[in-house]
């Protein structure tokens, strides 16, 4: 099983050499964790895995590989309840019903009204138009219909009217492996370049070796810095969401930037920049930056890239409190703008189709937010943006 583990991994272009299989061994031999998929789980990643760029498909291979491993332990199998097993039958309505069902109002209204259903509410409610419940007409529940409300233990959006949704989300980081589409694409990038040769001396110079050993009469090596592509690029890509039908795109866009730029940085957010940011979507709710020290930490001469559909409630952008999961003490404009006066060369890059832009009033106050630098990620808009921040200080 260990071997065929490791042929797995390395054809998922993973590098696993016989060194670190036998390092994995050693340490089960030592008893170094308990007897747990779980715990094996993460010693394995641990030992394979260097590049965090690397962990989906880790994962993958594992999964794969040691799929069905888990057992009881012993314990009795229990029956689970088949109210569990079936989703509450969702609600319907035609246009018309649709039409007649009113918002409770603004963020502030429904907020309001929201903590005190919370209060009154003694147990589960389902259908009805009040109530916190499922499969209903109330503002504040899940599987149900309202023009406006809070989406609360749904496991997706159905109508796209939520102005805030209450959920634990799974995110899936990004793979950086994954191949561009097509070559203009890389070269799109590429426009965003500066030579420079820095670091230790340890490449050949060849022409300064022939020079200095036909002056001085004997074999005179010089060395030299390796040239490497001097930009700095600070990377934020949105996960999660209405960002799903994406991946593929920016998966491409990613593996694209780890190959073109070496000083690069990048992080995870859920729709808007807020107090704090992430690298490990497996991790992101008990591992965070805060994004003061992302401001602080990284020079102002670092180039900044969003990547994001923008898509939103509007409240999430211009209310403390509007974010998803949690409530933001500040609003995500403001953490916007402190990004934006932080880095001057700075782009939004979106993978929704431009024409749709004008019916979203989420995507314009993010266009305002970064001075309308705005980009489609078409081959076109990954050109422009480039030059773009070619052209920033």
């Amino acid at each position: 099983m260990f071997f065929s583990f490791v042929d797995e991994l390395r054809a998922a272009g993973i590098p696993a050499s016989m060194k670190e299989h036998l390092i994995l061994l050693e340490a089960l031999d030592a008893a170094v964790i308990a007897a747990r998929p779980e715990e094996f789980y993460y010693l394995a990643r641990a030992t394979f895995v260097k590049d965090e760029g690397l962990l989906d498909r880790f994962d993958q291979v594992f999964g794969k590989v040691f799929k069905g491993i888990e057992t009881s332990y012993g314990t009795e199998a229990v029956p689970i309840p088949e109210e569990w097993l079936h989703k509450v039958a969702e609600l319907y309505l035609t246009p018309e019903q649709m039409e007649e069902i009113k918002s409770l109002g603004s963020w502030d209204e429904i907020m309001e009204a929201l903590k005190a259903r919370l209060g009154e509410q003694k147990g589960r409610h389902q259908g009805g138009s009040k109530w916190i419940g499922t499969g209903g007409t109330s503002p504040f529940g899940a599987y149900g219909y309202n023009p406006e409300g809070v989406r609360i233990g749904q496991d997706g959006g159905r109508q796209g009217r939520a102005i805030k949704v209450w959920d634990k989300r799974e995110f899936r980081n990004l793979d950086n492996s994954k191949e561009l589409g097509t070559r203009n694409i890389k070269v799109a990038l590429r426009r965003l370049r500066r030579f420079a040769r820095e670091g230790a001396a340890e490449e050949l110079d060849l022409d300064a070796t022939i020079d200095g050993t036909a002056r001085r009469g004997w074999l005179d090596i010089r060395m030299r810095p390796e040239r490497h592509n001097a930009v700095k690029l600070l990377l934020f890509l949105d996960v999660g969401g209405s960002m799903d039908p994406h991946i593929k795109v920016c998966e491409e866009l990613f593996s694209a930037a780890h190959s073109e730029f070496k000083n690069l940085e990048f992080f995870y957010f859920h729709n808007c920049v807020y107090e704090s940011v992430w690298t490990d979507n497996r991790r992101r709710h008990s591992e965070r930056t805060p994004t003061w020290d992302v401001l602080h930490k990284f020079g102002h001469d670092y180039k900044l890239v969003f990547i994001g559909d923008a898509s939103m409630s509007p409240y999430e952008i211009s209310h403390p409190g509007g974010s998803i999961e949690h409530f933001n003490e500040q609003a995500g404009a403001v953490w916007m703008q402190r990004m934006v006066n932080t880095y001057p060369s700075a782009v939004w890059l979106n993978p929704l189709g431009e024409q749709y832009w004008g019916y979203s009033q989420s995507i314009g106050l993010i266009r305002a937010l970064m001075q309308d630098r705005m980009y489609p990620l078409t081959l076109e808009g990954l050109d422009e943006a480039m030059r773009t921040l070619s052209r920033k200080n």
